[in-house]
């Protein structure tokens, strides 16, 4: 694959096609080291399986990341999650190794994760990983690549998750906001126009492997749902687009995917009735499970989901963390402090 970066040249400088040339490493002009805020996302939307991905403002990981002079990438887990340290297993290491493969020349990172989204939750936990580690890495070598170039990158690290490059976490996650991935092959994203929502997560404290969830899934489609699907996805897309809250709700309807993955989740089909009672605009399972979300036109409203989130889980007996926040325009994002 070609890259969008030349060569260096004989300063060292890393250069772009348009010849622009980028402070060259190590001459003071950019830092070695970044701290980064890493968000958690919402993937398919109820019906966009592994295309449509929103991003959150709760909750984070924190990622440091230090320039290295030396071809090597080290891992570490500030938290005590037993995350793979071999570079190559490691949602964030696999990103950076394609990174430096592309950009050639003797440099690596050294990448400590502080996670606080949960893998196996559903939010995006594999891709706050690969998503800080790129950008925090472009960010150290001077924002050489693309948020595209950064997206395809960073799917490395969600096959190293699931098995399958997909960029509904990734996408929004990098470019905040709600994004549509119209093609992986070539790379084609769509960032939506974002009405004003809050979002409503509960994690159920169980784990559902993003590998295992798609394994289960249905290999064939029948053609009448698959056309209720098509119409769910563009009214989707037209309702944030307008601004049109009530063809939000009315769209956020998945006929193929959710019926067979809420078979995983405790409580699932209470949870969905009882937040859409309350006044929720709809939602449903986020990625592949077993958080939930709730899209709600006021916090207010989000605010009596959560509540009611918390007694169907408090009254099961399963354990939960739950969330109001609203949606993130701005990704990744690199703390000064």
């Amino acid at each position: 694959m070609q890259s969008n970066i030349g060569s260096k040249d004989s300063a060292g400088s890393f250069l772009k096609r348009d010849r622009e040339v980028v402070t060259p490493l190590g001459d003071g002009g950019h830092n070695t080291y970044v701290k980064v805020s890493a968000p958690g996302t919402v993937a398919n939307l109820v019906c966009g399986f592994d295309i449509l991905g929103l991003c959150l403002n709760e909750p984070h990981d924190i990622m440091e990341v230090q320039l290295l002079d030396e071809k090597k990438i080290i891992i570490h887990s500030a938290d005590g999650y037993p995350l793979p340290l071999d570079p190559a297993q490691n949602t964030a290491g696999a990103p950076l190794i394609e990174m430096i493969n592309e950009l050639g020349g003797n440099i690596g990172f050294e990448v400590t994760i502080h996670k606080k989204i949960k893998p196996g939750s559903g939010i995006g936990s594999s891709a706050a990983s690969a998503a800080g580690a790129v950008v925090a890495a472009n960010y150290l070598l001077g924002n050489v690549f693309s948020k595209t170039d950064l997206v395809r990158f960073a799917m490395f690290g969600e096959k190293v998750a699931s098995g399958v490059k997909h960029a509904d976490n990734i996408a929004p996650c990098i470019y905040g906001g709600i994004t549509l991935i119209r093609s992986i092959h070539p790379l084609d994203i769509v960032v939506i126009p974002v009405p004003e929502l809050y979002v409503t997560v509960v994690h159920p404290q169980i784990e559902v492997r993003t590998k295992d969830a798609r394994q289960i899934l249905r290999k064939e489609v029948l053609l009448k749902d698959a056309i209720k699907q098509w119409g769910n996805i563009a009214g989707l897309v037209a309702g944030f687009m307008k601004n049109d809250l009530d063809l939000v709700g009315r769209s956020l309807e998945d006929v193929i995917i959710e019926p067979v993955r809420s078979i995983l989740i405790p409580g699932f089909d209470e949870v969905k009735r009882r937040c859409k009672e309350a006044g929720a605009l709809g939602g449903g399972i986020s990625g592949s499970g077993p958080s939930l979300f709730m899209l709600s036109k006021k916090e207010a409203t989000a605010i009596q989901v959560e509540n009611v989130m918390k007694e169907i889980y408090e009254r099961i007996g399963l354990a939960y963390h739950s969330y109001v926040t609203t949606i993130n325009m701005e990704g990744v994002k690199v703390l000064t402090d």
